[in-house]
């Protein structure tokens, strides 16, 4: 606690956030922890039903700089707030609503609209409340708590199936996932406004000093799209794991980011973030193709195992696009601007990532998961090129000089 007191400005909310992260974390593990198994085994997706689905529950990722150009009056923790009831609903929807691919997908599409008003904002609130010199480490202990959440979720879900049924119906865990997302909501009510709307707030923010940013968050955002959407996938189609070995997966992932978020947030602020930004991209090209051709290299149950040790890397890989939102608060003027930047950034990384999510089951029918793990290779090392030739605070600094 004395730890936290020294990372956050005093007279700030931090605690009523990081609580709704955790509950909502917790949430988030229950639910995807048989989601995948769910649409599978329930509903009957295949692979192009499930990159269908994806798109779906992408596009709120696209509307998302309309939806807060809309409400642009409205302070950043309104915002949050708005984004926890939208999750409850669409959670409450997944519980009670008859298990077809047309409802369910909508299901997914209401709850990841309040996910994705969310998703920006978690970290624009967290660096806002940060001292400025820990902004970083900030961001690892908010990664952390969400992972904390998510673990418990999955772990239940493991427990539940491993040591109780192996039949419990898929809507226990959407009920209990929907009154956890009700706490959550109530948590994040006791956070206090901490932004004065502002006239002169812009309501879209497109400016040339971020356009490395932008272009990053597409890359960001179609290689993890991959991963997120076929990784389970290609366990439960080509290997056969079940919801208790895929929620373990999840399990380990989620204790993985937890042990690493911190970890990841420090070396951002001691080595910098361009050069985490390179170096992760290069070492997901290996998992990439480990993922992809696993199969043809190792005997299956062995293959199995490699693709999940995988599987849980690219988890870690992944904590590394903090120092994104890091190289924004050095660019920005002020506050808004840096939420604001943010918010446009989920919405521009979501631009190629739907396409991947709706071709990347046809690429996988039609061209097979090595292809699929291929693209997602070139894109990581697309994206490790194009970040070497971003310039730091003090190569500015230099030029300038």
């Amino acid at each position: 606690m004395n730890r936290l007191k020294q990372m956050f400005r005093n007279g700030t909310t931090y605690k009523a956030l990081l609580l709704s992260i955790i509950i909502s974390g917790l949430s988030y593990g229950l639910y995807k922890g048989v989601l995948d198994n769910f649409l599978a085994e329930v509903v009957k997706m295949g692979e192009m039903d499930r990159g269908v689905t994806e798109f779906f529950r992408e596009l709120p990722g696209i509307l998302l700089v309309f939806i807060l150009a809309a409400f642009y009056t409205l302070s950043a923790e309104t915002m949050y707030k708005a984004g926890a009831v939208i999750m409850l609903c669409g959670m409450g929807m997944h519980a009670f609503l008859p298990p077809t691919k047309v409802l369910i997908t909508l299901a997914i599409c209401v709850y990841s609209l309040g996910e994705h008003i969310q998703l920006g904002l978690k970290s624009t609130l967290t660096m806002s409340y940060a001292r400025s010199e820990r902004s970083g480490e900030a961001l690892g202990i908010q990664s952390a708590t969400q992972q904390a959440g998510t673990l418990a979720g999955y772990l239940i879900v493991v427990m539940v199936f491993a040591f109780l049924t192996k039949d419990a119906p898929y809507t226990l865990f959407f009920a209990a996932a929907a009154a956890l997302a009700g706490v959550s909501a109530l948590c994040s009510m006791k956070m206090k406004g901490q932004s004065i709307p502002d006239a002169h707030k812009r309501r879209f923010y497109f400016h040339k000093k971020y356009r490395k940013y932008y272009m990053l968050e597409m890359f960001y955002g179609a290689r993890k799209q991959v991963f997120l959407t076929f990784g389970p996938y290609v366990l439960i189609l080509f290997y056969g794991a079940n919801a208790a070995t895929i929620s373990l997966l999840f399990a380990i992932s989620a204790v993985a980011g937890f042990i690493c978020s911190p970890i990841v947030g420090r070396i951002i602020d001691k080595v910098g973030y361009k050069t985490v930004m390179v170096t992760d991209t290069i070492i997901l090209v290996g998992v990439c193709l480990m993922y992809g051709f696993a199969h043809h290299m190792f005997p299956t149950h062995i293959a199995f195992i490699v693709c999940c040790v995988n599987y849980v890397l690219d988890s870690v890989i992944s904590l590394a696009s903090m120092a994104s939102n890091v190289y924004v608060k050095e660019l920005s003027d002020n506050q808004e601007e840096m939420k604001a930047t943010i918010s446009t950034g989920v919405s521009i990384n979501h631009v190629i990532t739907i396409f991947i999510a709706l071709f990347g089951g046809w690429i996988w029918e039609a061209l097979g998961i090595e292809t699929l793990f291929i693209l997602s290779a070139i894109l990581g090392l697309l994206n490790s090129a194009y970040a070497a030739t971003i310039k730091t605070k003090k190569q500015r600094e230099q030029l300038s000089a």
